[in-house]
């Protein structure tokens, strides 16, 4: 397998393994790099996730189709808002979310090593992703979620074959129950969403298909909801990439949104911390960002500033309505968590964070077909 694990910070080294331990030194979560490229468009074939092969991990795909997702323009809220605005339409992805594509990559590299049963704390949206692309790849799965899970994505998982594990308690304590139940078998990998340097980077192809839809030339500003933070560093680290091999002329500034409810990275960035510091979480219709302590949350407020990008936080009502705005107006149906980002485009743009006439990319991570009153998982 091409490439290699860093260190975000001090640039310590590691060969790629199956379940990476965190950095010795910075006691962060790796991310995957490669080696100096020469690659172009024109050495690009297929569509989706794996047309950008060169980019990905050598190993072969696991895949469902996902990634060559829409990218609509907006029909009546940019010129409302006076932005050249355009929606990624990321519920287009085969179980309905921007999650398949860390899912496929990261399947496909443990698939690779000889995994026979993987494991994550999820309940929702990247639970569901795993589920299926294990499935797919003839792997056991196992998921540990919250008592508070919503019912609709529980039977998605479920559908999939996966083994369900219920823990009580706040969201954190899924996660310590699978990492404990990963240290204590000797055939269960912890594939984290929000850890994995090989699940971050099937998040780079959004970054690429919008080079491409655009000709090359990214947008001015791209808004997207944070709760582990995935999809953040997956967009920066995919046009920095593009920008160093010169097949893009300049970086967007990304912004990170998040509910008012559960705003680590917000407040760490307000403050001018190198660090969050974990929150109480409130409730919020958007559970998806409801992460009180992001693993990545050093290097996400480092690459938010290395991009010039604003994290804000959004109210519940805010969110309520930019999520009932979106289907009324564009025709657009979206989880609670996806209208993060949409309340944020009118706050940035009333103050003049984007100005009249800049080009905007709203990433819509996931449909609202799988949106229950129980909540919307992460």
């Amino acid at each position: 397998m091409r490439g290699r694990l860093v260190c975000p910070f001090c640039r310590h080294v590691q060969e790629p393994t199956p379940q990476p331990e965190p950095c010795p030194r910075c006691q962060v979560p790796l991310r995957y790099e490669l080696p100096p490229s020469t690659v172009s468009w024109r050495g690009l074939a297929g569509r989706g996730v794996w047309r950008y092969r060169p980019f990905l991990p050598s190993v072969a795909p696991v895949s469902l189709g996902e990634g060559g997702t829409p990218l609509i323009p907006s029909s009546r809220l940019g010129p409302q808002l006076g932005a050249r605005l355009h929606f990624k339409l990321e519920g287009a992805n085969p179980t309905g979310s921007f999650k398949d594509r860390g899912a496929s990559v990261l399947v496909s590299v443990l698939a690779a090593f000889g995994a026979r049963r993987v494991a994550d704390d999820s309940s929702g949206n990247a639970g569901a992703a795993l589920a299926a692309y294990a499935a797919r790849a003839g792997l056991a799965a196992v998921l540990f979620v919250p008592t508070h899970a919503s019912t609709k994505k529980l039977a998605q998982i479920q559908a999939y074959g996966a083994e369900l594990v219920t823990v009580p308690g706040p969201r954190p304590q899924a996660t310590a129950a699978a990492k404990e139940a990963c240290q204590n078998s000797t055939d269960l990998l912890y594939a984290s969403h929000n850890e994995s340097p090989y699940f971050e980077v099937g998040l780079r192809t959004v970054a690429y298909e919008l080079a491409e839809e655009l000709s090359g030339e990214p947008p001015d500003h791209v808004l997207v909801p944070v709760g582990g933070g995935g999809l953040f560093l997956g967009l920066v680290r995919g046009f920095l990439e593009l920008a160093d091999l010169g097949l893009i002329s300049n970086v967007p500034r990304v912004h990170a949104v998040q509910a008012e409810a559960c705003a680590p990275i917000v407040r760490a960035w307000e403050q001018g911390l190198a660090a969050p510091e974990p929150v109480c979480p409130g409730k919020t219709v958007a559970e998806g960002v409801c992460i009180p302590l992001p693993p990545r949350g050093r290097e996400i407020l480092a690459t938010l500033r290395e991009v010039k990008g604003v994290a804000l936080a959004v109210a519940e009502e805010e969110i309520e309505a930019a999520w009932r705005e979106l289907p009324v107006r564009e025709g657009i149906y979206v989880e609670p968590t996806s209208a993060v980002a949409v309340a944020g485009l009118r706050r940035l743009c009333a103050a003049g964070v984007i100005e009249p006439g800049e080009r905007v990319v709203v990433v819509l991570t996931g449909t609202g077909l799988k949106h229950s009153p129980a909540g919307s998982g992460d």
